[in-house]
């Protein structure tokens, strides 16, 4: 039997073999416990280093399969009729490593039923009309181009009256709730929760499109961005941040890398974003990705003006003390 030697209480059995890194790695199975030292710059990387990677999900492309789902899967069967944009290099719920989106149909005369729950949810419309969303007991109207919030732990329903379908962006902080798991959903008694029609002009969780546009075409230069935010000037929540840019014909963005990850979506006009070099080349109806660290800028064609949608998860960063440009002095961040 091989000696023994008792060590701060424990008992170490030799079997006089020579000891290595790599024997001690091996033995450590079995512990609970895994070395820092092998896996130093995975955890600790020089730089940011986001899993997921830049996308395009083509309206063209994905809107018919979302029309087939709308005559094959009911309301009642879904509950939520939605394609979720998933990043190729993972699982929903990511579409970047912070974000989620989806696109969501209602197909006529129908109720997507009333619910609430943890997340915190912002709706861009898309394309239809007699679209609305009821929440918490307030009834309001969808236009296309529309942003419509739907605050956490709220009851909210979607209905659609009149012909044809209502389709919109769905951006919620899902991946958030990987890590903190204390996400959950609540169903109310009946399909729709109680609700009164109201002008959604004056409700402070809607933003109409015609107020942004204005705001933007009313701004100079060739590129303007206008951000979401609520009446006292403060992002529209804790996690998810919005905006909306103005291009004009041939104009381009400045560049842009930080830490923040952003979903695009193309409300007006054609173009293309340079991404560490890629072209992605867009058209109205696009949805794009750019996650944390890539850096983009935005080109708009020649003939037409671009009007883009944004998400991101700037206010949660920043609470958080995470956000930082390239430009940014990591002294600056020392407090």
């Amino acid at each position: 039997m091989a000696p023994a030697e008792k060590v701060n209480g424990h008992t170490n059995v030799f079997d006089n073999q020579p000891d290595s890194a790599d024997r001690l790695i091996r033995e450590l199975d079995g512990t609970n416990t895994l070395p820092l030292w092998a896996q130093m710059r995975k955890l600790n990387p020089p730089l940011p280093n986001p899993k997921c990677i830049p996308h395009i999900w083509r309206y063209d492309e994905v809107r018919p399969y979302l029309i087939r789902a709308g005559n094959l899967i009911t309301e009642k069967q879904a509950e939520r009729r939605v394609l979720m944009l998933v990043n190729p290099t993972r699982d929903a719920p990511y579409t970047t490593d912070t974000l989620y989106s989806g696109l969501q149909l209602v197909m006529p005369n129908e109720t997507a039923s009333a619910h609430r729950h943890t997340a915190f949810a912002m709706r861009f419309i898309i394309e239809g009309s007699g679209g609305f969303t009821a929440i918490h007991g307030k009834r309001i109207n969808m236009e296309r181009g529309d942003v419509i919030l739907t605050p956490t732990w709220n009851w909210h329903d979607h209905g659609k009256d009149g012909s044809g379908p209502m389709i919109w962006l769905d951006a919620l902080d899902l991946p958030l709730f990987q890590f903190f798991p204390v996400h959950f959903v609540e169903h109310y008694k009946e399909s729709r929760y109680p609700a009164e029609n109201i002008d959604s002009s004056q409700s402070p969780i809607v933003f109409p499109w015609v107020g942004m546009k204005a705001r933007l075409d009313s701004s100079t230069g060739e590129w303007t961005e206008e951000k979401y935010t609520k009446a006292d000037g403060s992002d529209v929540s804790k996690t998810l941040g919005g905006s909306a840019e103005r291009l004009s014909p041939g104009a381009s963005s400045p560049y842009r890398r930080e830490t923040a990850s952003f979903v695009y979506h193309v409300i007006e006009g054609n173009g293309y974003t340079d991404i560490d070099g890629k072209r992605i080349n867009w058209k109205i109806g696009d949805t794009f990705c750019i996650p944390s660290w890539h850096k983009f800028q935005h080109v708009a064609e020649e003939v037409k003006t671009v009007y883009l949608y944004r998400f991101d998860d700037m206010p949660m960063l920043k609470s958080l003390g995470f956000y930082r440009t390239e430009e940014m002095d990591v002294e600056t961040l020392v407090s």
